[in-house]
């Protein structure tokens, strides 16, 4: 058992020795660099740590890997950061003739032809498939380095927008940071790793919602099969709630997978959190008497104040954030995503605009 009563040593960043922390001030002068100096100080100071005795050669090596891969991956996305992205995962052995590997490309398609990139795994099979019907210009890889499968695709190979890494789960980041939508066709464990971390992450809150579709082919059981699964062994048991199905959605149809992911932008943009305060950034206000109805069918997830109209807040402001978009705001619990999801869902009932809303740009997240 641990001693909490021993004091630990300090191994904030302002720790190290004052002739360091002048080092690395001096360095990042060198950069000419003043955006986010904050952040980059600490980036540095923080690589520091590193040098203490009690790192292994391991524990050196997976660091340095992963600070080279996000710096990389960063790179290459970072002049797309303005482009609306979507996320297609699914199964590396499905052949071209297959009937997903058709689905994947139509849908690929149909959203690069909407202004969305596709991201993939840069893979074969679905991942082939997604990049395909993106075309080189809409698509963008980020491949895994594996004992097999390890040449990227066709369709994205050689491109300046493929990314090559080592690790899943530097993987995994960029092909979930970067997109505001996400298609999951049927797929091995890689696939079924990928689509439990996408509903992890909405379901505690740590991303921002998002839409998520499980798409089959026509007549095929796939996802059937896997909500029965959760419905019997995770649901039924109490192990999570059942209106956490409302974080995704399941169909066999083309029209409705496409209407699924860009009809969460119908109304719905973006939200941010100031204080206690959530925001959420709409294309139209609801009216008085809708807001007294939201207030009441969702006073479950709002404290007794319920949901009011909002103009954008002080810290809003400051930052110049989304400012040309209407606004409501409540005091959100923040343990019940599945019934926030709910309530974009009926935001986005109550307006229906000409053409969807596109997502924020990640640059232009909540800091």
């Amino acid at each position: 058992m641990t001693d909490r009563s021993v004091a630990q040593p300090d191994r904030s960043p302002d720790a190290l020795p004052v002739d360091v922390l002048a080092l690395a001030d001096a360095f990042l002068d060198t950069t000419g660099v003043h955006r986010n100096r904050d952040l980059l100080r600490e980036i540095v100071l923080g690589t520091l740590q590193f040098a203490r005795k009690d790192a292994s050669r391991l524990d050196l090596k997976i660091a340095r890997s992963a600070i080279e891969e996000m710096a990389e991956a960063f790179r290459v996305f970072a002049p797309y950061r303005a482009v609306p992205k979507v996320s297609i995962f699914g199964s590396a052995r499905i052949a071209r003739s297959d009937d997903l590997y058709v689905l994947a490309r139509d849908l690929a398609r149909r959203l690069a032809s909407a202004g969305w990139m596709v991201v993939t795994g840069a893979g074969p099979g679905i991942m082939a498939a997604g990049n395909e019907g993106a075309g080189r210009e809409m698509a963008i890889g980020v491949n895994i380095r594996l004992p097999f499968e390890t040449e990227p695709n066709v369709w994205i190979a050689d491109d300046e927008k493929l990314v090559e890494m080592k690790y899943f789960f530097t993987r995994k980041l960029m092909l979930m940071k970067e997109s505001a939508g996400f298609l999951v066709l049927p797929g091995g464990f890689g696939t079924l790793d990928e689509c439990f971390e996408l509903l992890t992450l909405l379901q505690t809150g740590k991303a921002e919602p998002a839409p998520i579709v499980l798409v089959g082919a026509p007549g095929d059981t796939y996802w059937t099969g896997w909500e029965r699964f959760v419905s019997d062994c995770v649901y039924a048991r109490g192990l999570a709630d059942t209106v956490d199905g409302a974080l995704y959605r399941i169909t066999n149809d083309l029209d409705v997978a496409t209407n699924e992911l860009l009809g969460f932008y119908r109304n719905y943009h973006s939200r941010r959190f100031v204080g206690d305060t959530m925001v959420i950034r709409l294309q139209q206000a609801p009216s008085d008497d809708e807001l007294v109805t939201l207030s009441r069918d969702f006073a479950d997830i709002c404290s007794p104040r319920g949901i009011w109209r909002s103009q954008p807040l002080p810290p809003e402001r400051a930052s110049k954030d989304h400012l040309n978009f209407a606004r409501i705001a409540l005091e959100f619990n923040r343990s019940q995503q599945g019934r926030l999801r709910q309530l974009i869902d009926a935001l986005n009932a109550l307006a229906l605009p000409a053409s969807p809303s596109l997502p924020p740009t990640k640059e232009e997240g909540e800091p």
